[in-house]
Order: structure tokens, then C-alpha cells, then sequence
């Protein structure tokens, strides 16, 4: 056919897709203006008018090539310089973008839109710069408001998703990091960036074997990916570190599983859900090597880092009741069966709220000092020994104030021997019962409790002779 002929066929193809694209059916669209490229492929616009259409398809790449060969084609096509620059800046290119827009203004002074997108590309190199300084600063959360705003006008923008979606991993946010890099990925599966955010994600959640195999998939895509090639030697290391750690420790050699964990510590800071359980790992071995003040501490550092940790929780808790903290493990306890409603969390409350009231009352068998698992004869073994050695008789020489002391300590000591030399009453004692408010009788005499421990009237008296008591003390203290 002749060339008139030719341009008047894709003539036509272009009305047809002028009217699909009125119709917003742009795959119709782009069809036809494609049809109409194939006739004329040196008329300008037809890539301007599919560029519209690509645009409106999301495909920007596409959309921008089209524009430039537009421009190309015809240096003065005003529409085919303002997509072109539309491209560029949703694509996340501020720079590109700002010249397109100079080159409008050339053609159009007057191009209210021209100034408004130069703005706009303004706005993004200002975010940009921004962002950068504060990921430098370790500021996360700006970098994530910074992005934000940019993709606001360069919505198609992956540098600008995937650094947000690495900040929100660095913050903790792992699912909404997840998210945005999975967009990614659907979009371009061979996206490096975004298969390094995925691993990091699984990194910081202790998923350490998945989210080597992300890295070394962002490294087979980008081989210079410096980041996903440190985050691939650190997630090694660490895994082998507390492999190493938890052998010594199943195999009993603690101090060793104690330096293996500290090691682990210090490979990588910034990934707290492992951190959070090697802190636990190591403060169950500093309650195994009696170091429970550190083991404590460590739990709270877990805790820092992870305030959902429940073994971490219990672990301390465990620490408080065995440095008789009763009133912390009874809050640990609080916390642990607020999220986890089990019959064994329950009881572990339980019993530390009993060990918490018995912690207010008088500890008898430190008046008497002896073990809480002590016999009847040691009971009274440290009865006699005591109450000799507390005897008002024995403090009559020394002054007013260390005399009451004294007979204050007698007392508690009759009193001490009243309940544990009672099978009943040393049983309700040691369930956690107050005996005051029993119907048992309390009341008692120490000296008539003395008395009747060293045989009545004709027994033991310290005025009797003074050389004597001290000396039949002292045997009774030997013995």
C-alpha cells in the first residue's frame, strides 16, 4: 500500500485506541496504538499516546521508553517530555525528572503542571537526602516517614520501598517489612534488595536457616550485595556460636557454655530475638553455676529485648524464689499467667504468693537457726543453745538497752521452739498458715517453756552459780 494509505490505516488504529482509552479499557487501548506503531514507527505520537496508556497500566519502564522515543522522534513534543519526566519520577529518578520538567517549561512557560512536578521532584531530593542521613544516625523511623512521603509522587519507586521495608525491619516491624518486600518481589522476582530484606526479616525472628538461604539468593542476583553478604556471615556465625554454646551445655560443661554464649553475644547486636534468647540461655547456666544475681540480670536484658519472652519471665522468676525475691517473682509470675492461663503458670503463682505471705511472718527456724528440712533433735539441739544464750539471768550485768534485746530474742526463741517442736503446729507453719488465726492457743511463757526443757524448779539456774552456767552452757553449745 502507498504511504498515504499506510498513515491513514494507522490513523485509524489510533482513533480506535483513543476510544478504548476514553473507555479506561487500556489493554484495548494499547493494542491499537501498538497496531498504529507498527504502520508508522517514526510518529511520535503513538509512543506518547501508548505511553499514556502504559502509564495508566502501571507499567512505567515500558511507559518511560515509550516517552523518550517520543522526544526522540520529535524534540519540541511537549506531552512526550512531561510523561517522560512523569516516568522518571515514579519511578524514584528526582533528578531525570526535574530536567524533563525544565525542558516542558522551555516549550510551555506557562505550564502550571511543569512547576508543580518540578515541586514535586524538589520534594523527593529533599526527602532523599534526608533519609540518608538519618539511616546514618540510625534513625529508622524518620527514614520510614521520609520514604513514605517520597512515594507519595514516586509510588513506583523499589529503591524507595526497599529501604523503607529494611528500616522497618531494623525497627522491629517485621511483618510490615515482609509485606512491602514481597510487593516487590511479585513484581520482580530477581529484585536483590528485597530478597535481602526478606532474609533479614527471618534473621531478626531467629529463623536463621531460612534467611540464609534469602541471602544467598540476593547474592546470586547481586554479587556485590555488601549487606546481604554480611548478614549471610553473621546469621552463620551466630547459628554455629550458640550450636556450640547449647552442646557444652547439654553435655554438663557449664563455664564453657557460659564463655560460648558471651561470644554469641557480640557477633550481632542489632538481632534481638536472638540476643534475647542467648541472654535466657546463659542465665540458665549462671543458675546452674550458682551465679543467680547475674542470672537474674541476664533475664532482664532478655526481657528488654523481648518483652513477649515468657521463658524469660519464668526463668527469672525461678532466680527470684532462690534468692528469696518472693515479691518479684510473684509480679514475674503475675505476667507470665496473664499471657499463658496454664494450670502449671498457676501454680507456680500460687506458690510464690505463699512463699511471699511466709517471707512476711517471723522465720522461725532463723530464730533458732536451723534448716527448714531440720529434725526434731536439731530443733532442739538449737533450742537449748539459744535459749541459754539469751537468758534474761545471763544479760543482768550489762545495761537496760541490751537486756530488753536480749529477753526480746529469748522470747522469740520460746516462741520459735513452741511451733516447731509441735508436729501440728510445725505443719500449719510450713503450709503457710498464720497460726494466729488458728484456734490454737498461742500463748506462752518463755520461762515456763525453759523451765520445763531443763527439768522445772530443781533444774538449770543461771544465779546459782555464774562460772557454773558458763561452763554447762559451753558444753551444751559443744555438744
Amino acid at each position: 500500500p502507498s504511504l498515504p494509505t499506510v498513515s491513514l490505516e494507522a490513523e485509524g488504529f489510533k482513533e480506535q485506541g483513543n476510544v478504548y482509552y476514553v473507555k479506561k479499557d487500556y489493554a484495548e487501548a494499547f493494542n491499537f496504538y501498538t497496531k498504529a506503531i507498527d504502520l508508522c514507527p517514526k510518529n511520535a505520537s503513538y509512543y506518547g499516546n501508548r505511553a499514556a496508556t502504559l502509564m495508566m497500566l502501571s507499567r512505567y519502564r515500558e511507559a518511560l521508553e515509550d516517552s523518550q522515543q517520543a522526544v526522540r522522534l520529535d524534540d519540541t513534543f511537549m506531552k512526550g517530555h512531561m510523561r517522560e519526566g512523569k516516568c522518571h519520577l515514579l519511578l524514584g529518578n528526582a533528578m531525570a525528572a526535574t530536567r524533563c520538567f525544565q525542558k516542558v517549561q522551555e516549550l510551555e512557560p506557562e505550564s502550571s503542571q511543569a512547576q508543580q512536578e518540578l515541586k514535586n521532584a524538589e520534594s523527593i531530593l529533599e526527602f532523599e537526602r534526608l533519609a540518608e542521613i538519618s539511616f546514618e544516625k540510625r534513625d529508622f523511623r524518620m527514614v520510614v516517614f521520609c520514604m513514605d512521603r517520597a512515594l507519595e509522587s514516586a509510588s513506583a519507586c523499589h529503591r524507595f520501598k526497599v529501604l523503607k521495608a529494611e528500616c522497618l525491619a531494623l525497627l522491629g516491624r517485621y511483618p510490615e517489612a515482609q509485606s512491602v518486600a514481597s510487593d516487590i518481589l511479585r513484581m520482580d522476582s530477581t529484585n536483590g534488595d528485597a530478597l535481602y530484606v526478606r532474609g533479614l526479616c527471618l534473621y531478626y525472628e531467629d529463623c536463621i536457616d531460612k534467611a540464609v538461604q534469602f541471602f544467598v539468593q540476593a547474592l546470586r542476583m547481586a554479587p556485590d550485595h555488601e549487606k546481604a553478604r554480611l548478614a549471610c556471615r553473621n546469621a552463620k556465625a551466630l547459628k554455629a556460636k550458640k550450636e556450640e554454646g547449647n552442646k557444652a551445655f547439654k553435655e554438663g560443661s557449664f563455664e564453657e557454655a557460659y564463655d560460648l554464649y558471651s561470644e554469641a553475644l557480640t557477633i550481632d547486636p542489632n538481632n534481638i530475638k536472638t540476643n534475647a534468647k542467648l541472654y535466657c540461655n546463659r542465665a540458665t547456666v549462671g543458675s546452674k553455676l550458682n551465679k543467680l544475681e547475674q542470672a537474674i540480670e541476664d533475664c532482664t536484658k532478655a526481657i528488654k529485648l523481648d518483652e513477649t519472652y515468657i521463658k524469660a519471665y519464668l526463668r527469672r522468676a525461678q532466680c527470684y524464689m532462690d534468692t528469696e525475691q518472693y515479691e518479684e517473682a510473684v509480679r514475674d509470675y503475675e505476667k507470665v499467667y496473664q499471657t499463658e492461663k496454664t494450670k502449671e503458670h498457676k501454680n507456680l503463682l500460687k506458690n510464690a504468693q505463699l512463699e511471699l505471705k511466709k517471707s512476711k511472718r517471723k522465720d522461725y527456724y532463723k530464730v533458732l537457726g536451723v534448716d527448714k528440712n531440720a529434725t526434731e533433735d536439731e530443733i532442739k539441739k538449737a533450742y537449748r543453745k539459744r535459749a541459754l544464750m539469751h537468758h534474761p539471768d545471763r544479760h543482768s550485768g550489762a545495761s537496760a538497752e541490751v537486756q530488753k534485746e536480749e529477753e526480746k530474742k529469748f522470747k522469740e526463741v520460746g516462741e520459735a521452739f513452741t511451733v516447731l517442736s509441735d508436729p501440728k503446729k510445725k505443719s500449719r507453719y510450713d503450709s503457710g498458715h498464720d497460726l494466729e488465726d488458728d484456734d490454737m492457743n498461742m500463748d506462752f511463757d518463755a520461762n515456763n517453756i525453759f523451765k520445763a526443757f531443763f527439768g522445772g524448779p530443781g533444774g538449770f539456774s543461771f544465779e546459782a552459780n555464774s562460772c557454773k552456767a558458763d561452763l554447762y552452757l559451753l558444753l551444751i553449745i559443744i555438744c
